[in-house]
């Protein structure tokens, strides 16, 4: 099984792009696949913004339904740090 690091929660659905929106607690990049808590994808980071300190992350959703993982928790594959 692939480790992985909770990226965020879902909070909410933006109207004007249809991206979900999380609060983040880990380190993102554009273009990262975005994972449930089952492994399954759910899409990609398309965006990081707000304040550095507590920003918010933008996923672009490959599901029907993303409104189901409001309030859920999000994961990414968990990075290996090079030299190890």
């Amino acid at each position: 099984m692939e480790s992985r690091e909770r990226l965020g929660t879902a909070l909410h659905i933006s109207r004007s792009s249809g991206n979900l929106i999380l609060d983040s607690l880990g380190v993102a990049s554009i273009g990262e696949t975005v994972r449930d808590a089952k492994g399954k994808k759910i899409g990609i980071v398309f965006d990081v913004f707000g304040p550095t300190t507590n920003p918010f992350i933008a996923i672009k959703p490959s599901i029907e339904t993303p409104e189901r993982l409001l309030g859920k928790a999000l994961y990414i594959r968990n990075r290996r740090r090079k030299g190890m």
